[in-house]
């Protein structure tokens, strides 16, 4: 397993591949991982996704139906 760090207020789960990228991971938001050269860049990108999964996800309150009519 690899190491974690916080990103954002999240976890992230940074491994290193065996061709030497980094690859982070947040746990807590479906589908949010990217790749980096290094640790540095990593960082930005894993931002980054954070930002865009956020901006991708559901209302976390259901709609009210009576505001559909």
């Amino acid at each position: 397993m690899g190491e974690r760090s916080q990103v954002r207020g999240l976890d992230v789960i940074v491994e290193q591949d065996s061709d030497g990228w980094f690859v982070g991971s947040v746990p807590a938001l479906a589908g949010c991982h990217t790749q980096a050269r290094t640790r540095t860049e990593l960082r930005d990108r894993i931002a980054e996704a954070i930002d865009l999964c956020r901006e991708a996800e559901p209302p976390a309150q259901p709609l009210d139906p009576r505001q559909n009519r």
